[in-house]
């Protein structure tokens, strides 16, 4: 186990305290707590790079602790109603068609290659940007006005465009796949 792998797995078990803590209404903490999870996931990147410690393992836990991490924020809000059910929704879901994709694809026996898209990747970002500030926000009492519900109506969108991706990444793929003897 390669020091920035340590630090990926320390980020997963950052999920379940910034989930108990939204749920406690201890807002502020659980934005910090965010924060943390954040510079730990900067500074895994970061080590493996400069001590070359890049792994496959490596890269599978940082996604998956990515995606455990926005996810539970995601629905943690929606259930505490500091965020909209269907922005929780629409993040979750493209999640599971992704996910459900390539078990799938493996089951065929037709694996797909996971890379980001582009557009998965602004996805994310904007999604992070929407969980600090509403974390932030609920945090420090800061009433945002409509500027929250706009960021949402963006990560929604944003999130509908990047499955529509993938999905037609996917289709494409598996076309191509049975064509082949």
């Amino acid at each position: 186990m390669t020091v920035p792998n340590l630090i990926t797995v320390a980020r997963l078990f950052l999920v379940p305290l910034v989930i108990w803590l939204i749920i406690q209404g201890a807002d502020l903490a659980a934005f910090w707590v965010f924060v943390l999870a954040g510079v730990t996931d900067g500074l895994d990147g970061y080590l493996a790079r400069r001590l070359d410690q890049r792994s496959e393992l490596g890269a599978y836990l940082d996604a998956i602790a990515d995606k455990m991490l926005l996810v539970s924020i995601y629905v943690a809000l929606a259930a505490v109603d500091g965020s909209p059910a269907w922005l929780a929704i629409a993040v979750v879901s493209r999640d599971v068609m992704i996910i459900g994709a390539v078990i799938l694809s493996w089951l065929l026996d037709r694996p797909v290659a996971i890379a980001p898209l582009k557009v998965s990747k602004l996805n994310t970002v904007l999604q992070i940007v929407y969980a600090a500030v509403a974390l932030g926000s609920r945090g420090y009492g800061v009433d945002l006005g409509a500027a929250l519900p706009a960021l949402a109506g963006a990560v929604v969108l944003l999130t509908l465009v990047s499955a529509v991706a993938y999905l037609a990444a996917w289709l494409r793929h598996m076309a191509g796949a049975q064509a082949r003897p």
